[in-house]
């Protein structure tokens, strides 16, 4: 009994041929050949009694009778369409940038993408790609150098112009920060340099996104940091990848516990000694607000030189990488009468 055919998958292709077709149907074991109008197809699978994979061979534009010979009779036919090859055209790239060591999933939208049989990135195809639609491919960019990559689609009817890019993107470096450390509140605006920093997406001090950040050009960023505790690396990331790290140390604030002495004469000369907690960043000292000598002898200890004064109380603080301490009285007295 010959065989049937109930349906063909897909019903077009390019008049190129090369469109892989599956027939469905009964009585197909045995089958010697598949044609397409009056040839051949190119190649044939009969995978079992109810199904066919063949491959349509060149055919002018038109529809074309599938039929498969059987020794017990030729099939009935199914019609294939053969459409005139269109040359593929890329109008769209996204994203359109990413790191020269490739890897990033591009979606390309045109037309005529049916069949595609290659993308290129600068001449080098793609790692994978994958046809959507007749409007669509999705595809991973190779490896790459810095600069635009012309992005092509080849098909059967041909190769697309090169009118689409693709931007490598050098990775971004790091060289130096400052100031590399400030207080757990946060706020401290930190200066970067480097290279490649343009585009910059985000830096982040450990895991958490600077405050705020301006690119300033492509050697310098400046970013304000979160709040945070102990030494975290600084990077920044761009389409190039992520930056290497810079440390960036958090500075608990100070704190004052006592003055010794606690007072003083009105002129200028007394040495006080300081003592409290996170003491070893001070970078003043002030006595009523006036800034004075001072030696850092440890993290819980220094000592300052009291400033000349009219008599009464005034407040001494100290300032750190953490911030400035709450303030502590110091007496000046007047000298005796005589």
């Amino acid at each position: 009994m010959p065989p049937t055919i109930t349906a063909i998958s897909p019903t077009q292709g390019p008049t190129t041929g090369g469109t892989t077709v599956t027939l469905t149907g009964t009585g197909m074991a045995g089958a010697t050949a598949v044609r397409f109008g009056s040839t051949n197809a190119t190649s044939f699978i009969v995978n079992s009694a109810t199904q066919i994979t063949a491959v349509s061979p060149p055919h002018a534009a038109g529809a074309a009778a599938v039929t498969v010979v059987h020794p017990t009779g030729n099939s009935n036919s199914v019609t294939f369409t053969y459409v005139a090859a269109q040359v593929p055209q890329v109008t769209g790239v996204s994203p359109v940038n990413g790191p020269t060591a490739g890897g990033t999933g591009v979606i390309l939208t045109g037309t005529g993408f049916t069949g595609a049989t290659a993308v290129t990135f600068a001449g080098v195809p793609a790692t994978t790609f994958l046809v959507n639609s007749a409007t669509q491919i999705t595809a991973v960019t190779p490896p790459g150098t810095p600069g635009a990559a012309e992005v092509k689609v080849t098909t059967p009817g041909g190769t697309s112009a090169p009118d689409a890019f693709f931007f490598y993107a050098a990775p971004p470096t790091l060289q130096s920060g400052n100031p590399v450390q400030g207080p757990t509140a946060g706020g401290t605006v930190v200066t970067l340099n480097g290279s490649d920093l343009l585009n910059t997406s985000a830096v982040l001090f450990g895991p958490a996104n600077a405050t705020s950040f301006t690119v300033v050009s492509a050697t310098q960023i400046t970013a304000s940091a979160p709040p945070g505790t102990g030494s975290v690396p600084i990077t920044v990331i761009t389409p190039g990848g992520t930056s290497n790290p810079l440390a960036f140390s958090y500075v608990a604030p100070p704190t004052l516990t006592a003055l010794v002495p606690g007072s003083g004469p009105a002129a200028a000369g007394t040495v006080v000694t300081l003592t409290g907690s996170n003491l070893a960043t001070a970078s003043a000292v002030t006595f009523g607000g006036s800034a004075v000598p001072f030696t850092v002898v440890s993290d819980t200890k220094v000592t300052a030189v009291a400033p000349a004064g009219a008599p009464g109380p005034v407040t001494v603080t100290v300032t750190t990488a953490g911030g400035t301490s709450p303030g502590l009285t110091f007496t000046r007295t007047a000298a005796p009468g005589i």
